[in-house]
């Protein structure tokens, strides 16, 4: 599913998301388009799960450019445990994990994200 910049911001505010979009800056070696688990969900990065389990730590900077000029949404990334900045033109939603209760999220996070294997993750991210 392919959502406007808008509703994709909206969405990342309440929910977990695993996207695919297409690298702004293609690496030598890997695929064009990247998977990512993401959020902005603030209420569950700043909860004790998210500071500890998440590695969650709230930004104190401020961007040197205007991220919306750019078609650009910056979410925190599950895997990489920081920020991104992805691409809106170019990115589809593959799956919507609820965030409220944290339960939904934390079920989906023991079950498929803590047995994957940092090679699994890889090939999550590249596939």
């Amino acid at each position: 599913m392919r959502l406007g910049r808008n509703a994709l911001e909206t969405l990342l505010r309440t929910h977990v998301v695993e996207l695919r979009f297409r690298r702004r800056h293609p690496k030598q070696g890997r695929m064009s388009d990247r998977r990512m688990l993401c959020t902005n969900d603030m209420t569950l990065l700043l909860s004790t799960p998210g500071r500890n389990i998440l590695n969650f730590n709230p930004t104190t900077g401020v961007l040197p450019y205007n991220a919306a000029q750019h078609n650009l949404i910056i979410t925190h990334d599950i895997f990489m445990q920081n920020w991104r900045a992805i691409p809106c033109e170019a990115v589809e939603v593959i799956a919507v994990i609820k965030t409220n209760p944290p339960t939904h999220f934390w079920q989906y996070f023991m079950n498929k994200v803590v047995p994957m294997s940092a090679q699994h993750k890889m090939l999550f991210m590249n596939k």
